[in-house]
This record gives C-alpha cells, sequence and structure tokens, in this order.
C-alpha cells in the first residue's frame, strides 16, 4: 500500500512539474503569444476573480464542517462511534483545507507566470 502511495505521489510530482516547466517552452517553440486585444486581460481577470472566490468560498465552507464537526465532538457525550465520526470528519476536513490552499497557490503561481509571459 504504502509503494503504491509513493508511486502515485512520484507520478503525481513529475507530472506538476512537466506542466510548470512546459509552457515557457511551447511559448519558445510557436512563437511570442499574439495580442487580441484589450479584452483578452479582462477576460482573463474576470476568470481569475471567479476562481479565487470560488476557492474562497470553499474555503469558508471548510471552516464551517470543522466548527460543525467540533460542536459534534463536544455533544456525542462520550459516545465513541459519534466522536469518531466527528474526528474523521474534522480530519477530512483539514485535508481538504489543505487542498483548497495548495490550489490557490497553483492558482497564483499559473496567474503570475502567464502574466509575466505575455508582458515579454
Amino acid at each position: 500500500m504504502i509503494s503504491s502511495l509513493n508511486n502515485l505521489c512520484l507520478r503525481v510530482s513529475a507530472a506538476a512539474v512537466t506542466f510548470m516547466i512546459a509552457p515557457p517552452a511551447m511559448a519558445q517553440l510557436f512563437g511570442p503569444v499574439p495580442d487580441v486585444g484589450a479584452g483578452n486581460a479582462d477576460i482573463r481577470s474576470t476568470v481569475l476573480n471567479i476562481i479565487k472566490k470560488v476557492l474562497t468560498f470553499m474555503a469558508l465552507v471548510a471552516v464551517v464542517f470543522i466548527v460543525i464537526a467540533g460542536i459534534r465532538l463536544v455533544i456525542s457525550q462520550g459516545e465513541e462511534a459519534e466522536k469518531d465520526k466527528a474526528k474523521k470528519t474534522i480530519f477530512f476536513v483539514i485535508i481538504g483545507l489543505i487542498v483548497i490552499l495548495l490550489a490557490q497557490a497553483i492558482v497564483d503561481f499559473i496567474a503570475t507566470q502567464i502574466a509575466s509571459s505575455t508582458t515579454n
């Protein structure tokens, strides 16, 4: 199980590095990106704002779920099954929150890379 998980992590990491390196290489291969007009930047910024707002909303929902799971943990009155459910919920929501934060970092990174490649 651990070896297959390590294998999966290695493959995902290799794919992520490939996709981070590939856009500049492709831009050099096909030449500069043509300027389509002023609407191009507006569309990019609109899409980025929508993605950022969705990710922020998802982070807010994750925090709400952590609070709800904490309340469930407190009112479980010592029942082991209920405590375990609440602990699992908190654990999985924290993992989801980490994924959301990583997604925000990736979106910011890609947005800055695209912005820097279009200004050159």
